[in-house]
């Protein structure tokens, strides 16, 4: 009998149905990495199962423990507020560890140039290119943060420059930081979108990106995306092990 504890995907959710879509993409990638561990996947909102439904099917199921690994990629309010008290609902015979959002992480600095590589990029290209990190934006300051984080690990890879951007919440929008590295003198200009599947945000990331040479795809299902759902879970397990 497998004694793992179940590994709960929490996704943010939207009306876009390519947001569902990709998620479970990924959820499957994960699974395919990891033959044998059970997977879950939930949503905050606008999608089912929701978070609190998928707990008490866990628990009546017979279920005593799960990871919930937020598919966020900043710890701000959906992190600090939103999804502990949606693992507040859960029966008392289930025991839900809250593992870490997935970034700042290397794996999804290679999930960001794997994306620009596939859009037609090459390592080649680096010097000669400056990179737009799009996100969806927060008005968190911890979010923030990383995202700058981010865009200097991403610079230190080899891109020639590499600026922020923020689809909501806060500036430079995703026209604004192609406009100044055109007014930099950078000779090519590509968006990388900071965000895991399509919807609102990431269209708004890609009209404004109609000034670059080249636009990424989302991290969506991608290999690095989904090595970092299992390392996130498996970080939680081990720190459970050691308070224990």
């Amino acid at each position: 009998m497998n004694r793992r504890p179940v590994l709960l995907v929490i996704a943010h959710g939207s009306r876009d149905p390519r947001h569902a879509a990709t998620v479970h993409a990924l959820v499957r990638r994960a699974g395919s990495l990891r033959p044998g561990a059970r997977i879950e996947t939930a949503f905050l909102d606008f999608n089912v199962p929701s978070v609190p439904a998928v707990l008490e099917r866990l628990a009546a199921e017979g279920v005593r423990d799960a990871v919930a690994v937020p598919l966020l990629l900043t710890r701000a309010f959906h992190a600090k507020a939103d999804i502990p008290a949606a693992l507040r609902q859960a029966p008392p015979s289930l025991r839900v560890t809250q593992a870490p959002v997935l970034g700042p992480s290397p794996l999804l600095t290679a999930a960001l140039e794997r994306r620009l590589y596939e859009a037609g990029l090459s390592p080649a290209d680096k010097r000669s290119t400056g990179v737009v990190l799009a996100s969806a934006g927060s008005t968190d300051p911890e979010a923030i943060a990383v995202i700058a984080e981010t865009a200097r690990e991403l610079r230190h890879t080899g891109w020639c420059s590499v600026r922020p951007a923020f689809a909501s919440a806060r500036l430079p929008t995703t026209e604004d930081a192609v406009r100044a590295l055109r007014a930099d003198g950078v000779r090519r200009v590509a968006v990388a979108p900071y965000v895991i599947a399509p919807g609102r945000l990431p269209d708004r990331i890609a009209r404004g990106a109609a000034g670059a040479d080249v636009l990424g795809g989302v991290l969506g299902p991608s290999p690095e995306v989904a090595r970092l759902l299992l390392e996130r879970y498996d970080e939680a397990r081990a720190e459970e092990r050691i308070a224990a």
